[in-house]
């Protein structure tokens, strides 16, 4: 071969090899990754993920599911997640990972797409422009913008044929907004696991991550030298950090604060919605109106009632005192376990709904 053309014919070679060598590192770290959660976070990560879509009911047979990506680790993680869970489960559904532009730099944007490559999740990308209009907002941009990227999503999963899509938001980002609800919104409210859509009928919103402690998912990260967007936003490219300063962000100060005391407090946390005492509640919200207490105060069977007749059996003096049948409400207590404990979030962990777990079959599926 003449000189020249071994000349260009050897740089073209050399590429090829360093294609496939990237390539081959690529798939490396994309399966230490997948074993990684199967493995050793296993109990902090998958057990819960799938003990979550159990409890909460989020997965049924032919089932169509956006996985909506940000481009963050908890949407990354849920992403892998769920088609882990798909190569395994012997429940059928399909899945779209969709990923909105709504103004990304192009590092961002550059980002988001080479993650997603080296964890093997094929994505579907749209674009909008988002962050412009939320810029504009005078108070809460953030909420605006998670407003209408909630629509924009919405709108593009049933355009590809979705009835349902997930969200990444975790055990941490659950405890954090009932916080903000109470403290700041004067009002008792919860991040719910699942969710029907009033603005799109048929649709649903799920959230996989719901038991999943967002430091079980930075050290799976880590674990694996994953970088993922901290926040892609374009308000906060300036700030020292990559974050605006937000109420959500105090909330996290503040339970990491509290757990320095108690380490329960987040789990306490938790586990309150999940046992709320309606006889002790002076009023709620529903059926288009506000209940005050005194409305069901006196009626015989009522939560108010049943929660008297519970402290007038542990006092003899008062035990005969108050007229209508004896109710206890014994059974309840204890029922979902020791408080803070979990024990009792469901009985169908152990029912095989989702199938095996996939280190059963990870030599032969990976």
């Amino acid at each position: 071969m003449p000189r020249k053309a071994f000349a260009k014919v050897r740089p073209a070679v050399m590429k090829g090899e360093r294609n496939i060598h990237m390539q081959e590192r690529q798939g490396d770290q994309r399966r230490r990754a997948e074993l990684s959660i199967q493995k050793k976070y296993r109990k902090p990560i998958w057990n819960k993920f799938v003990g979550g879509l159990r409890d909460y009911g989020m997965l049924c047979d032919g089932d169509r599911v956006a996985v909506c990506i940000s481009g963050g680790k908890d949407s990354m993680l849920l992403a892998k997640c769920m088609q882990l869970l798909q190569r395994f489960s012997p429940t059928r559904f399909e899945l779209v990972n969709l990923v909105m532009d709504p103004g990304y730099s192009p590092e961002n944007r550059a980002r988001i797409e080479e993650n997603a490559a080296l964890l093997g999740l094929p994505v579907t990308i749209v674009e909008n422009r988002l962050f412009e209009a939320a810029a504009s907002a005078e108070k809460s941009p953030c909420y605006l913008c998670a407003r209408m990227r909630r629509g924009c999503l919405y709108k593009h999963a049933r355009a590809l044929g979705c009835n349902k899509i997930a969200l990444g938001h975790h055990f941490d980002d659950v405890i954090e907004t009932v916080l903000m609800s109470m403290l700041y919104g004067a009002e008792m409210k919860t991040m719910m696991p699942k969710i029907h859509s009033t603005n799109f009928p048929g649709m649903e919103l799920i959230r996989p991550l719901y038991l999943v402690r967002e430091a079980d998912i930075i050290a799976w990260a880590r674990y694996n030298d994953l970088e993922f967007l901290r926040c892609a936003c374009r308000l906060t490219e300036g700030t020292a950090n990559g974050t605006m300063d937000s109420k959500r962000q105090e909330m996290k100060e503040l339970i990491r604060a509290l757990e320095q005391t108690n380490p329960s407090a987040g789990q306490n946390i938790f586990h309150s919605f999940h046992n709320v005492n309606l006889g002790t509640l002076v009023g709620y919200r529903g059926d288009g109106g506000v209940h005050p207490f005194l409305e069901e105060y006196d009626r015989p069977g009522s939560p108010y009632w049943l929660t008297a007749r519970t402290c007038d059996q542990h006092d003899p003096d008062l035990r005969s005192a108050r007229p209508g049948p004896a109710v206890s409400t014994a059974r309840t207590c204890g029922q979902h376990g020791p408080r803070g404990s979990g024990e009792g979030m469901s009985t169908l962990r152990g029912a095989g709904q989702f199938g095996p777990a996939p280190e059963e079959h990870s030599q032969d599926k990976t």
